[in-house]
């Protein structure tokens, strides 16, 4: 077995991987690449995946991509530490979680996310508002679920937290940006007003092998 992550840092996508991976506790080699560099649009990249797009993960000589077909690939080739539930029953509830999650709430942080980075919420507060609408009504879903339960869907930390914890880490990080404060004003801090998925947050930190996932340009500021 020899494992390959290619991957881009504070990237909600290969983030889910980097947590699956460290969840099985598997052994693999971790290849950072640089969107800026344009790293993944290199010949050897494009060979491996011809959409030019991270993460990639190469298994000895198999290569899949799309982050949630390899945390698919990952729990069927790896089923120690299931990430897709125990029954066919709590999987389809998983997969059906992740699909609403992916319909409705990420289009939403994408927006606001991508708007703060860019410097552009000034000119774009109407549209940010109405995601940010978005994004409390959903979030108000999983704080839902989580007032109940310590994860998101069943007893264990599955694909659905894995797919779900980047895309929260990042909104946080936009919205705590100056230039963003009124836009988070009802979601930070999400101590007060999410308590629940606070505390949910600070479970998966302190999780074995969370630290070798954290992208390594955010420590630095």
């Amino acid at each position: 077995m020899a494992i390959t992550l290619y991957w881009a840092g504070g990237s909600p996508f290969a983030w889910r991987v980097h947590l699956a991976l460290e969840h099985k506790q598997l052994t693999y080699e971790s290849q950072l690449l640089h969107f800026d560099k344009q790293e993944h649009q290199s010949p050897q990249m494009l060979k491996l995946n011809p959409r030019g797009l991270l993460p990639v993960l190469k298994d000895d000589d198999y290569v899949v991509f799309e982050s949630l077909a390899v945390l698919y690939y990952l729990d069927r080739k790896y089923p120690e530490y299931p990430i897709f539930g125990s029954s066919p029953e709590e999987a389809g509830v998983i997969m059906r979680v992740i699909c609403e999650f992916q319909a409705y709430a990420e289009p939403a942080i994408q927006k606001i996310t991508r708007g703060v980075f860019a410097d552009k919420v000034a000119g774009n507060v109407d549209d940010l508002t109405d995601a940010m609408h978005v994004v409390g009504r959903e979030a108000r879903t999983i704080e839902g679920r989580l007032s109940k339960a310590q994860w998101i869907v069943g007893t264990q930390y599955s694909a659905v937290d894995m797919v779900i914890f980047p895309w929260i880490q990042l909104l946080r990080r936009a919205l705590g940006k100056n230039s963003a404060a009124e836009l988070g004003a009802r979601f930070l801090p999400m101590e007060t007003n999410y308590p629940a998925l606070a505390r949910w947050v600070l479970r998966i930190e302190a999780l074995p092998g969370y630290a070798r996932t954290y992208p390594p340009h955010w420590q630095m500021n």
